[in-house]
Parts: structure tokens; sequence; C-alpha cells
């Protein structure tokens, strides 16, 4: 719908809409606008979400398909559910398995940006049991809350992601007679904010008392993406596996060929069950993504290709500078070389990189007349100084 004025200018809604925001954002103490679908039009489709996702995380293909789906189907869910009277449309979360450093934290974090909705991260292990030493499961909404600059309404369609999920496991897979505090405890206060509840939290963090007003959040409609490297599952789910095949010629090609990512793409419940996850909390996670170990393709392009790519980092933090950054193949393959004998993925390649980059970057500020900055593989193996032009 266009608005005509009586000079003869024409202005539509949505221009009418961002331009109150502009007014909004730049007055003095504006806040932040997240964003709030207002129709399923406006939803990105999952082919869209997972063309951004290419941008930031180098391969792990399968999980960011079953994410892209899962995200649009979520906040799809969100606009129709008032609509819907004759199917009960159930919240998809997802669980993210994978080695640690091939990109579950960055999956998450770069679909929170895209679709520039509020979100936070908190780590399971720092959880306890309400009353018990330690921090609330209810202290995670408090992040959220403050991510959306304490606007509940933005709040109430967040992202949270909850980081080491494997690591409250329960000590087995039978229930424990003593209390678990950290472990099967926190799995239990999970639940009821997992599947949708009104929440009552402290704005500032910290344990409730009487005296503190507190703030009212309601779940049903946050999205949880939870992750965890969970070691040790192949062993289950391969003893779960010759059960099912045992006396069969196709087991030992079977097995030969599924390994690491490709094992836990057949993950079942059963094996997370016997991981040390509680039934209830297995059924409020549907959504399970497998993320596989990068390989040395992998590593190479997440120093050359997405957005934030360590290359182009150092690149631009030289051109600064005036200096032009050129980091030869052999270079690149001796950092991926340092980086897999380390074994933890991409943030290898970080510690790899800054290892050799440190101390030319603390002489760099000094280097007068220099254009050309080229860092060679003996600067990787050998520690010597880089070729200046």
């Amino acid at each position: 719908m266009l608005i005509a004025s009586p000079t003869g200018s024409n202005i539509c809604g949505r221009c009418i809409d961002q331009a109150q925001q502009i007014v909004k954002d730049e007055s003095p103490g504006g806040s932040k606008s997240f964003r709030l679908f207002s129709s399923i039009d406006e939803i990105p489709k999952p082919l869209v979400i997972k063309s951004h996702l290419d941008a930031y995380v180098i391969g792990q293909e399968h999980a960011k398909r079953a994410v892209s789906v899962a995200v649009y189907n979520h906040y799809k869910r969100i606009m129709v559910q008032e609509d819907v009277q004759d199917v009960d449309l159930e919240k998809s979360n997802i669980l993210l398995m994978g080695p640690t450093g091939t990109g579950k934290t960055l999956l998450a974090r770069a679909l929170a940006s895209f679709l520039d909705v509020p979100f936070a991260i908190a780590d399971a292990t720092v959880l306890t049991e309400a009353g018990y030493v330690g921090e609330d499961v209810e202290n995670i909404l408090v992040r959220l809350l403050q991510s959306a600059d304490y606007d509940v309404e933005a709040t109430e369609a967040g992202i949270i992601y909850v980081d080491e999920i494997d690591k409250i496991s329960r000590r087995s897979a039978n229930a424990s007679i003593t209390r678990d505090v950290s472990g099967e405890g926190v799995q239990q206060a999970l639940l009821k904010i997992l599947e949708g509840t009104v929440a009552q939290v402290p704005p500032k963090g910290g344990r409730k008392h009487p005296e503190q007003p507190l703030v009212s959040i309601n779940t049903k409609n946050i999205l949880f993406i939870v992750g965890g490297a969970f070691e040790g599952i192949e062993e289950i789910i391969g003893r779960r596996r010759k059960k099912t095949l045992l006396g069969f010629s196709t087991f030992d090609d079977e097995e030969s060929r599924l390994k690491g990512a490709d094992l836990l793409q057949v993950v079942e419940p059963e094996d997370l069950l016997q991981y040390g996850l509680i039934p209830e909390l297995i059924g409020r996670l549907p959504v399970v993504a497998a993320l596989e170990d990068l390989t040395r393709e992998a590593l190479h392009a997440i120093l050359l290709e997405p957005r934030n790519a360590l290359v182009k980092q150092y690149q631009k933090l030289f051109e600064l500078e005036g200096v032009e950054l050129v980091i030869e193949e052999k270079a690149l393959n001796a950092i991926i070389d340092d980086a897999q004998r380390v074994g933890t993925g991409a943030r290898a390649l970080r510690r790899s990189m800054e290892k050799v980059m440190q101390d030319i970057m603390f002489d760099l500020p000094d280097w007068d007349g220099i254009k050309k900055c080229m860092i060679t593989k003996a600067v990787v193996t050998d520690g010597k100084q880089p070729r200046l032009s």
C-alpha cells in the first residue's frame, strides 16, 4: 500500500516503519530493535537460512540443512499456533552432536545473527539445581533477557544455545538414589523451560529473594539448541548395532563404513539414554544433527573462505597499517599440520595462527616503508623472519 502526500510524493507502509525505527535508533538512549516476524512470508526459507550459514560454517551440510528446516518450522509454528486448532504443533528444539571445534557454537551464533533475534549462550557445566551453590537453570533466561535489552516480547522469540550438554549426563543409565545436583538434577530443571513454561526470573540475575521484582518470561516460543561432544557414544552405538546386525555378513562392512559423524547419524534415543541423558530430556530434543570431524580440506577452507576467515582477519589488520599480507600455500599447509596435531578442530587453527603471527604483529606498527609481508613455510616451522618488501 502506498500513501500519497499533498506534494505528490508517495511512501509505502514498510518505509514508514523503517523511518520510525531509524528515528528510534538515532534518538538518545535508543535501544536495539529485534526482528519480530509478522507473517509467514517474512520468515526466511530453509534454503536462504542455509545459504547464510554457508558463509560462516564450512562443511557440515547435514547439520546446516537440519537446523535450517527446524528453525523455519519453529518460527512458522509461532506465527500460526493461535490459528491452528485441530493440531498441536510442538517445539522443535535441536541437539547438535560432534567433536570439539567443529562449529556447533558458531552455527547457533550465525543463525541468531541472521534472524536478528536475541541470543544467549550458556554452559551446562556451571548449572546446578535451585538451592545449591552454582548457577540456577533459570539464569539462562536472564542472559537472553539482557541480550534483548530487557524487551520481554523479543526475549520470548529468542534463541538459547546450551553447550556441553553431554557433561551433565547422570553417572549411569540407572536411576541414582543419591543427589546429582549438577547432572541429572540439572536435566530435570531444564525440562520445563525446554518444553514451555512461564518462568519468574530476577532481571539482574543471581538468586531470587522476596523483595526482588521478578520478570515473567514464557519459554514456549524460545528455541533451544543444545550441543555436546558426546565422547565415547560411538562405542554405545556400535554395541547396539552389533547386537542388531550380529550373524549377518554385512556387519563388518557396515561398521567400517560408518565412522565418526556417520556413526552419529544413526544415533537412537536408547543410545542417548545409555550415555546418561534422561528420557524426558531426550523427548524434548526431537531434531538431532551430527557434525563431522574437520578434514584437512575443511581446515584449509576455514582459513580462507568464510567471512570471518582467519587469513582475512589478519589481512585486514595488516591493511590498516598499510601493509599487504601474503601467506604462501606451503605455510598454510604447515599451519594446518600444527592444528591437526593439537586435534581440537577449528580452535586449533586460531592457536596456530596466533603463534605464528604474534611477534610479527608486535613489530608491524614500527615498520617504515614496508608495503608487503610474505609468510613462508620457514616462518611457521622454524620461526624465521617473514620476507618484507
